[in-house]
This record gives C-alpha cells, sequence and structure tokens, in this order.
C-alpha cells in the first residue's frame, strides 16, 4: 500500500514527525526553499505586472527530484512547513517546482504551532489548503528587497565601490544606528551633583540611614551644577536641624511579564545568556523541532518560536495554573488566569507566544538530553511561562520627606526663594530631603523569573528605614557628595535594536535576526563590546541613501509598508498593487541619483610608509573592511593590515596594543608586533594601569574598567 507523503523543511523536523505519525507515513525534507528568483539577474518582468521568473537553484535540483519521485508513489501529499508566511511560500513553491497537483493527487496543507502527538494529529486530522494571501505578501516582500537590493546595488558599485548593496529594511537598521551616533557625537555633557545626607534617629544610631538631597524648602528643584554651589549647601547641611515632615507606606504590586514573542526572547536572551538574535532563533529552531529525550523519543519542547503574540492556549494556561498550585501553593495563584493581548496592531492573535508544550517538563529534568545552551533557553522561556500565570509580587514601600532648617533658614523661608537666589546669594537655606525603602513583602513571581536583569545586577535599593513619624527629630551624621555628567544616550546592544525596530514597526519576528546580522557582514556596522559602532562605510552609504532616497531610509515608510504586507496577508489588500504604488517613484530617485551623484572616494591618507618604495600609504576600504595600501599603485601593489592605534602598551611585550577587526566583523585588540607576539584582549584596554598591581586595564562596563591581573573594578572617571 502506497505511503502518505508529508513534506517539511529540516531534517530534524522530519524525524520528529516520522516517530510521531508511525509507518503509514513518509516524510521528506525540502531543506528549506526550492524555489527562488536567480542569483545573476533581477528575475521580475516589470512591464508585465510584476511577473517573478522562479527558478530551481543547481543545489537543490536533486532535492526537488527526490519529493517529485517520493510524491508518484503516495496516496495523498500533506504539506507540513512552518505555520507563516515563509513556511506558506515554500509549501507553495513546492507545489510548484515539483508539480505535485498534476493527476489529481490530494495535497493537502497542515498547520501545528508545536511538534506534539496532540497537536500534529488534531492538524492531520483537520487539513487545510494553501493560504493564498499568505503567499503573496511574501512574494510581494521577496520582490520589493529585490527591486531594491538589485536597482540600489548597481549605483552604489559605480559611485562609491564595488561589492557594495543595499536592502530595504536593513538599511533603516543602519540608519538607526548612524543617527543615535550622531546624537552622542553632538552631545554637550551638563555637570550636576548629588547630594545625600546620612541621618538617624537620637537613640539609634546604628539605624542610621541616607536621604537625598531633593529641593529647597519652598519646593523648588534644587539643581546644583558646580562645586561652588555644592561647597555652599554643604555647609548649610552640616549645619541644619533634621525633621520628618512626611511619611508615606504604601504596598505596591509588580505584575509578571507575558510569556515570549519573538522579539521578546531574543532581547532576554541578550540580556541575560549574551546570545546574539541568530544564536538564539538557530536554538529555538532546534527545541521546536524536536530532541530526542531518551524513552520519551524526539519531542518538540516548545512552541513554533517566529511569531508576535503573546496569546496562550487555554490548555497550557490551565497546566500551567496546575502546576504552580501543586508546586508552590495556592498564595501563588491569582484568583483568575491571566491573559495577554499585544497592544502592536500588527500582532497575529491566531498565533501563540513562545513557551513549554508541556508545563511538566521541567528544565532540570532536561538536563541529561541538552546541551548548557539548548538547556538555558528552554529555562528561560519555561520561566517566562510559569511566571506568567503567577501571583503578582507585593512590596511594601516607604517614602520619607525630611526637613532641613536652621533659624536663619526659617527666616528665609517667609519669603519666596528663587532658584537665582539660592545661585547668588550666601545666605543659609532650607532644604528638603527624600529617603524611600523597598521591601518585597511577598515574592510571588519573582521567586521563580524576573524580567531583566537580577535585583542586585539592576543596583535596586531594598535598604530598610528606622521606624518614623511625623515631627521626628533627626541628627545629622555626614554629607556625601558625587560629581556627575549627564550621559549621551546609549549605543544600541542587539536587545535595544531589536526593541526599536518593532517599536518603530520595522520588520517582523522572521526578519530581526537577518537584519542584525545582515548589517554587520555589509560591514555597515560593527560590535564593540556588545554595541554597534557604524563604521565609515555604513556613515557614508546612509548619507547618500538618505539624500537620494529618503523614503527608503525613512522608518516610516518602512513600517507603513510593513503594515501594507501584514494587510496583504490578511487579504485586504492586492500585492501587485503594493509593488505598482512603490515602484514610480522608487525609479524616479533612481534615475535622478544616477544624474546627479557624484563620485565618493573612501580612500584616506595614513601616516604609515610602504616598506617596498617608501611611498605613502592610503587607507582604502574592501570586502573585509579597511587597508593599507601603497599609494603607488599600480606600480607598487603592497598591502597591509589597518588597525587603530590604542597607545596602550601590550603587556607581554611593550608594543602597542591596535584595535582589529576580525572576518566575522568582532572587535578586538591585539598586539602591533604581530605575530611575533600573539597577545589579545576583547575589551578596550585603558591607558592608565592597574592602581593596585600595575597590570594592564580594560574597560568592563561603560563606566568601569577590570585589571586583567588581579581583576580589581575601577572607576573609570576616578583615572582621568
Amino acid at each position: 500500500m502506497a505511503s502518505k507523503l508529508v513534506i517539511v523543511e529540516s531534517p530534524a523536523k522530519a524525524r520528529t514527525l516520522n516517530k510521531i505519525l508511525g509507518r503509514s507515513y513518509s516524510v521528506k525534507a525540502s531543506l528549506g526553499h526550492v524555489r527562488d528568483l536567480p542569483r545573476a539577474s533581477l528575475g521580475v518582468d516589470i512591464d508585465k505586472g510584476f511577473v517573478p521568473k522562479y527558478v530551481i537553484p543547481a543545489g537543490k535540483k536533486k532535492t526537488v527530484g527526490e519529493i517529485k519521485k517520493a510524491a508518484s508513489k503516495a496516496s495523498s501529499i500533506y504539506l507540513a512547513t512552518d505555520p507563516d508566511r515563509e513556511g506558506e511560500a515554500i509549501s507553495w513553491h513546492l507545489v510548484q517546482a515539483a508539480r505535485l497537483d498534476k493527476d489529481d493527487m490530494p495535497v493537502q496543507r497542515v498547520v501545528f504551532h508545536e511538534i506534539t502527538k496532540d497537536a500534529v494529529q488534531e492538524a492531520f486530522q483537520n487539513p487545510g489548503s494553501i493560504n493564498m494571501n499568505l503567499v503573496n505578501a511574501q512574494q510581494a516582500r521577496r520582490i520589493l528587497d529585490r527591486l531594491v537590493g538589485y536597482k540600489l546595488s548597481p549605483l552604489l558599485w559605480r559611485k562609491v565601490q564595488r561589492g557594495l548593496s543595499a536592502g530595504r529594511v536593513q538599511s533603516v537598521a543602519v540608519r538607526i544606528i548612524v543617527d543615535r551616533e550622531r546624537e552622542i557625537q553632538d552631545f554637550i555633557p551638563r555637570e550636576y551633583w548629588i547630594m545625600e545626607v546620612e541621618l538617624a534617629p537620637p537613640e539609634e544610631k546604628e539605624a542610621s540611614f541616607k536621604a537625598r538631597l531633593f529641593a529647597l524648602a519652598d519646593g523648588t528643584k534644587l539643581d546644583i551644577t558646580n562645586k561652588d554651589e555644592a561647597e555652599r549647601v554643604t555647609a548649610d547641611l552640616e549645619n541644619a536641624e533634621y525633621k520628618v515632615k512626611t511619611v508615606v507606606t504604601k504596598q505596591l504590586a509588580r505584575q509578571p511579564a507575558p510569556p515570549f514573542a519573538t522579539s521578546t526572547l531574543q532581547q532576554e536572551a541578550w540580556q541575560r545568556l549574551h546570545f546574539t538574535a541568530g544564536r538564539t532563533m538557530a536554538i529555538a529552531q532546534q527545541l521546536y523541532e524536536g530532541l530526542p529525550l531518551g524513552k520519551e523519543g524526539s519531542v518538540g519542547l516548545i512552541t513554533y518560536m517566529r511569531t508576535d503574540s503573546t496569546r496562550v492556549a487555554a490548555s497550557a494556561i490551565s497546566e500551567a495554573r496546575e502546576f504552580i498550585g501543586e508546586k508552590y501553593g495556592a498564595k501563588f495563584l491569582p484568583p483568575k488566569p491571566r491573559s495577554f493581548a499585544r497592544k502592536a496592531k500588527w500582532a497575529q492573535e491566531a498565533h501563540e507566544a513562545i513557551r513549554p508544550t508541556k508545563i511538566y517538563r521541567q528544565p532540570a529534568q532536561l538536563k541529561p538530553f541538552l546541551n548548557l545552551a539548548q538547556l538555558k533557553l528552554y529555562e528561560l522561556i519555561w520561566k517566562r511561562m510559569v511566571a506568567s500565570q503567577m501571583s503578582a509580587a507585593l512590596y511594601d514601600t516607604t517614602n520619607v520627606e525630611i526637613e532641613a532648617s536652621n533659624s536663619a533658614a526659617r527666616e528665609a523661608i517667609k519669603s519666596p526663594i528663587s532658584s537665582s537666589n539660592f545661585l547668588g546669594e550666601k545666605q543659609p537655606q532650607g532644604y528638603i530631603l527624600r529617603a524611600s525603602s523597598s521591601v518585597v513583602k511577598f515574592p510571588g513571581f519573582m521567586g521563580v523569573y524576573s524580567e531583566g536583569k537580577d535585583e542586585d545586577e539592576r543596583g535596586e535599593s531594598l535598604v530598610s528605614l528606622p521606624k518614623l513619624r511625623i515631627g521626628d527629630k533627626l541628627i545629622y551624621l555626614g554629607t556625601f557628595t558625587e560629581q556627575c555628567f549627564t550621559q549621551p544616550p546609549p549605543r544600541y546592544t542587539e536587545a535595544t535594536l531589536i526593541k526599536a525596530l518593532e517599536q518603530k514597526g520595522i520588520g517582523r519576528p522572521s526578519t530581526y535576526a537577518p537584519i542584525l546580522s545582515t548589517i554587520q557582514e555589509r560591514d555597515y556596522v560593527n560590535k564593540d563590546d556588545g554595541k554597534f559602532h557604524p563604521t565609515e562605510l555604513g556613515i557614508t552609504v546612509n548619507k547618500i541613501l538618505a539624500e537620494h532616497f529618503p523614503k527608503i531610509v525613512d522608518p516610516g515608510f518602512t513600517a507603513q509598508m510593513e503594515e501594507q504586507l501584514d494587510e496583504i496577508a490578511q487579504g485586504k489588500y492586492e500585492w501587485i498593487a503594493a509593488l505598482q504604488e512603490f515602484y514610480p517613484p522608487f525609479q524616479d530617485m533612481l534615475d535622478k541619483a544616477w544624474i546627479n551623484l557624484e563620485k565618493v572616494s573612501l580612500t584616506q591618507t595614513s601616516e604609515e610608509t610602504c616598506p617596498n618604495c617608501g611611498r605613502p600609504m592610503v587607507i582604502k576600504v574592501g570586502r573585509f573592511g579597511k587597508f593599507l595600501a601603497c599609494s603607488g599603485y599600480p606600480d607598487c601593489k603592497t598591502t597591509m593590515p589597518y588597525a587603530v592605534k590604542t597607545g596602550v602598551p601590550c603587556p607581554q611585550c611593550g608594543g602597542e596594543l591596535v584595535k582589529r577587526i576580525s572576518k566575522k566583523k568582532k572587535v578586538f585588540y591585539g598586539c602591533s608586533k604581530f605575530p611575533k607576539c600573539k597577545f589579545v584582549v576583547n575589551r578596550r584596554p585603558i591607558a592608565q594601569p592597574c592602581p593596585d598591581c600595575g597590570n594592564l586595564l580594560v574597560q568592563y562596563r561603560e563606566d568601569w574598567a577590570k585589571c586583567m591581573a588581579c581583576h580589581r573594578k575601577v572607576k573609570l572617571s576616578g583615572l582621568e
């Protein structure tokens, strides 16, 4: 008897389905797409309604032949590709490439969001047909990206440098990074001072606490901007009398975060595990497609990992609440199940959030079967799902206002005091200080999971205040001052860039990871200590696109295009109409750019001389970034690696440490005498040596350095 043929994308998914479906089914893997636009040409007939000319890549012809042969022997065919636009398009291309619909062969589409026995069996009992709305949305995206990439790239090749390319969505991501870099460069720091006073009840000096200076006695907010002002206020505070003005105590509830969508999983995996978006999605794919669990066999451990929804199936919520009640007790269960709806208007609520397929499959039980990275990501997903159905965490918070005054200040307070008076006069002032404490009364969901970094890493204050009442007098123990400067906006990390893209409506769950990898591969940005920096090439290309193709790099326009693609997926808009609306203005901008854009040279002078002919070396940009080349080319073809000097001596040989970029676009610092000296460090070296042992300091965090030898942490501001 002929078996039923099931076609999926990957061998891992095929193996898991094979064990679930049994011997009457034959499962084949397409290994991704089997048809695409040709690499060597545009592949889109613009004059005939943007008809795409799909081809079967040479590497996929064997796969298509094997699927066609298996289909000829099958009694029926099931397309079980992933439940999104890309998966729907793969199914449609399979039908077209292998001619699966000939001879009246039953071809049915099955959709499931988790690879478990129940979900798969239900899908096969209720098969459907290919959703052409999703296919057309994928086709529209593919053709839009092809039009932009294949039309813009020749322009960049001719006007800037061979080998360059531009992407419709990637160019917007580069612009966001470049704009942030411009904000940082233009930022002017402003000095300010933080002042705290240590106080205590008269009879309980051991119960001392610190209160922060907040305002003048009349409520005018205090802004101390120089050392003279700080010293003047310190003198006032040393001679002041302190009395409790107000005490406000209340209980606050902190609610759990919803289960993961793709973007929030990528953000949290970067923050907690330091996984890149690409690595996170690769591991999540493995967990979704199924891993062997001993006697249990291959099982899909999580639901589908490309989703923008936070909805959870009622059965999964019920299982989670049952588990919480058994393991943690009734007080950790809220009265009603929690439901989460995404605020984003493009969220596809037909999908589910990313969650474990079985709550009772706890991370510790999977330790023998998963590698460390798989286990860490599964644990993150499991904890987030369990916590989302738990009770809120309860805090007892106390906020105290303290009045600091003396006889001269009390007389001054009778008339209005302005901040200008304060700055210009040397009279004693009355002040208001604030202190607060927050103590966890009931941990709730935080006993399992807390969003973001751990409490101690965030530096949240959980200091308890002594029991205070209005009118209580306090004794002065000391003043603590700290000079600070306002900071520029931080550079984007993988987590914050994905968050920014999502908030601006740019990209979708399946595109965040490719966007981040593509802009690095094209050398438009580099990642240094986890933060994105635009390269000179990226800044140059962004400037050209912003001047000549403003819509292409406009976040608002790109978000509008994404919404249009969503409408196509929902059957509310015609995909050909979207292309016809986009292309004429784009072609007009392209024609003008060919005429108006002048040749841009990326070559720069350097201080180096050619070791072979003595001529000056120039800095050029190639496929793998910057390099030094002899200015006497083509007579002299000498090239050398380019490195940014740091002025920091190598701790091994005394040579200079230089900044380099690997072929994988990662920044590192190595000795200029390589290969004789192979000293390498991944973090930026600091010119000043360790104050304790004299060894090399490297940047540890934004404002901190760490010694490579004794591991002492030093505040950078203290070294300068």
